[in-house]
């Protein structure tokens, strides 16, 4: 019986935890090391929505890159989670705009796009819907 008990406290200070943690960087520092895709999207945004998939499949299927979001309209806590979740965002979403740390303009167009090197160096600044292939074959180029 106390075998049980104590499994069970274990797996009740797991889940708390794990539903306190969002696995969500608190900054673009958090990353380096890594490719980082930075998108700017809505949820009005068709052509964002279109290519929530494509930044879903780069990010799950390439170790060496991550994709997060930044919510344009800056919807955070609830609204963003169930914005995610009627899109299917497959990736993070930082809880701030980002684009000072950049070095751009908050974007003036949607979806926007930002690749950074593993170095924390921007490569690319892409306006419009991008591809897991496109945005792969960049990536690919710039280590050649």
């Amino acid at each position: 019986m106390r075998q049980i008990t104590t499994i069970t406290l274990l797996l009740y200070l797991f889940l708390g935890l794990s539903a306190c943690s969002d696995n969500k960087p608190a900054s673009l520092n958090d990353l380096k090391g890594q490719w980082v895709v930075v998108n700017y999207w809505a949820e009005w945004c068709k052509p964002c929505i279109k290519e929530i998939p494509e930044l879903n499949a780069l990010n799950s299927q390439h170790g060496d890159i991550t994709v997060v979001g930044v919510n344009f309209d800056g919807v955070v806590g609830e609204a963003l989670a169930e914005q995610e979740d009627r899109l299917g965002v497959g990736f993070q979403t930082l809880s701030y705009d980002p684009s000072t740390e950049l070095g751009i303009e908050r974007p003036k167009a949607l979806p926007t796009t930002v690749i950074l090197k593993p170095s924390g160096e921007r490569l690319d600044v892409l306006i419009g819907p991008q591809t897991e292939a496109s945005l792969l074959e960049l990536i690919r180029s710039s280590q050649r």
